[in-house]
């Protein structure tokens, strides 16, 4: 029991209540994943479309970018995150779009 507390404390689950938890399961509701993918979705919180697809199983066939972004945001908006976590995934972003232009 120890080190899984020990693990999630180094997790971004540190900052999940059981109220965070019901309203991303009931928020995944529209998303067609398995329970295994919505469990690694809430465990590792992802902010990247590649995250996702390394999370979801054959995500290209099953997924449009649009259900991704959908996702993403769901994600990002009910699970909490650590705040420098975020801004560093932000600058990232903000980098790839640049990259993109």
């Amino acid at each position: 029991m120890y080190e899984t507390l020990k693990y999630i404390s180094k997790t971004p689950c540190r900052y999940q209540s059981p109220e965070i938890v019901r309203d991303f399961l009931v928020a995944m509701k529209d998303h067609k994943l398995t329970k295994a993918e919505k469990l690694q979705l809430l465990n590792h919180r992802p902010v990247t479309a590649v995250e996702i697809q390394l999370m979801v199983e054959e995500s290209e066939e099953r997924l449009t970018e649009e259900q991704i972004e959908s996702l993403l945001q769901t994600v990002t908006s009910i699970l909490p995150g650590d705040s420098e976590e975020q801004q560093r995934n932000s600058a990232m972003a903000t980098e790839d779009k640049g990259d993109q232009a």
